[in-house]
């Protein structure tokens, strides 16, 4: 078995970290140098950034915030939002970033994926899909989940195994995967469409949404077979913290990165 991956995020409006439910009600919930900071010493396996407003305030993303997070921490480095070209990219890299998270303009212009893969390699491509039930893609079997772009505001039309499975044909290195619905919620993740994305593709998952105890970690870990488990707030407000965390997985027998 792979090493599993704990991933803390930083979701960003106007320069601070915040968190909400469902993508709404957001409140603030940190620094985001010193989140970052505080991470990296507790042993996360990477971090992600995500800029939730650049694109619908079509703008790119706080280069200037990414650079001074970078400069703090020693592992892998994820940013997302606002991001439209290879411009953009090779300006995050610039800053300090190691990987680049696409979503929204990926949906708009799925060309990208193969030109950012090239021009980068795939290890430095994420493809984020922001996921939502809806019965329109009901199969006899499965529930049916659709893509979401703009921050989780406006539905594509898009099933969500279909453009994994596109996305990872262009080039994309991972699938960073949030329910919209369990987003926040600590009801632990969407085990189903996880697994499934994961069964499809021939590429490292990143599941989101929905953590709030450990062992829904290990839920998703043991029945969705995901690579890597990505959470916000019950970090940030210290409901569980990563050392305790690993330790917990690591006697469920769970292999953990291990970069402490």
């Amino acid at each position: 078995m792979l090493a599993k991956r704990i991933i803390p995020c930083l979701d960003i409006r106007d320069g601070r970290t915040v968190k909400g439910v469902n993508f709404i009600n957001l409140r603030d919930a940190g620094d985001a140098v010193e989140l970052a900071q505080l991470y990296s010493k507790q042993g996360a396996d990477e971090l992600t950034f995500l800029d939730i407003t650049a694109t619908v305030e079509n703008r790119t993303t706080f280069h200037a915030l990414v650079r001074r997070i970078a400069d703090k921490i020693g592992i892998p480095f994820t940013v997302g939002g606002g991001i439209r070209n290879a411009s953009d990219v090779g300006a995050l890299l610039e800053s300090g970033a190691d990987k680049i998270s696409i979503n929204s303009q990926a949906v708009a212009d799925p060309s990208v994926i193969d030109s950012l893969a090239m021009r980068y390699g795939s290890q430095c491509v994420v493809c984020a899909i922001d996921a939502r039930r809806n019965s329109r893609f009901d199969t006899p079997t499965e529930e049916g989940w659709e893509v979401y772009v703009h921050g989780g505001r406006t539905p594509t039309g898009l099933e969500v195994v279909s453009w994994a499975k596109e996305a990872y044909g262009r080039g994309c290195g991972e699938i960073l995967l949030t329910s919209m619905e369990n987003d926040g919620v600590k009801k632990g993740f969407a085990l189903d469409i996880t697994r499934r994305v994961g069964e499809a593709i021939g590429i490292p998952v990143i599941a989101s949404g929905g953590a709030g105890t450990m062992e829904h970690f290990v839920d998703v870990f043991t029945k969705a077979n995901a690579d890597a488990a990505l959470a916000a707030s019950i970090f940030h407000f210290h409901e569980i913290d990563i050392p305790d965390l690993k330790i917990f997985l690591s006697q469920h027998g769970i292999t953990m990165c291990n970069r402490q």
